[in-house]
């Protein structure tokens, strides 16, 4: 199973990739080009490709849509300044030929946060419930502490098994 995590710069992709393999926070740095690692979820492998999220790079991450199952959209829930902009790239990807059928899981990450939107006001700001054709869920997580991730994940698996 290929999966892409993408995200505005800042957002936590690579804070939730170690976290998802390692099952511990470790020490990034802003990811410029890609993390490629194997993350194995009770019987399911999935190649999680963290794609790094500065301006510069997204308009790259198209490059690596090519038989992607699935994508992990993470969403800094405090940073409502760039909501539009994570939107409009959200928007972008899913607009993709090859992402059509891929299925979507947003985490509104950095929940731990006092000033965190809602993953209901998130969901509405990224414009998720006109989302007809993709299957999504939007999970609210933080990746630091480790909430929400298995829960987007056993999400996800099942989604992906239910695809076979």
């Amino acid at each position: 199973m290929r999966i892409l995590i993408l995200g505005l710069d800042g957002a936590g992709k690579t804070t939730v990739l170690y976290r998802l393999q390692v099952r511990e926070v470790v020490t990034t740095i802003p990811t410029i080009g890609f993390n490629l690692e194997t993350v194995t979820y009770k019987n399911l492998k999935f190649q999680v490709w963290d794609l790094g999220g500065q301006t510069s790079i997204r308009p790259h991450w198209r490059c690596y849509s090519l038989n992607t199952n699935a994508i992990i959209y993470v969403v800094d829930s405090c940073d409502r300044d760039r909501i539009g902009i994570s939107k409009s790239e959200l928007v972008a990807m899913l607009e993709e030929e090859e992402l059509r059928k891929a299925i979507l899981v947003v985490f509104a990450n950095k929940q731990d946060m006092e000033q965190a939107m809602t993953p209901p006001e998130m969901a509405n700001s990224l414009g998720l419930p006109a989302l007809k054709d993709q299957k999504w869920q939007i999970f609210k997580t933080s990746a630091t502490k480790g909430t929400g991730l298995d829960e987007a994940v056993e999400w996800l698996g099942e989604a992906l098994k239910s695809r076979q």
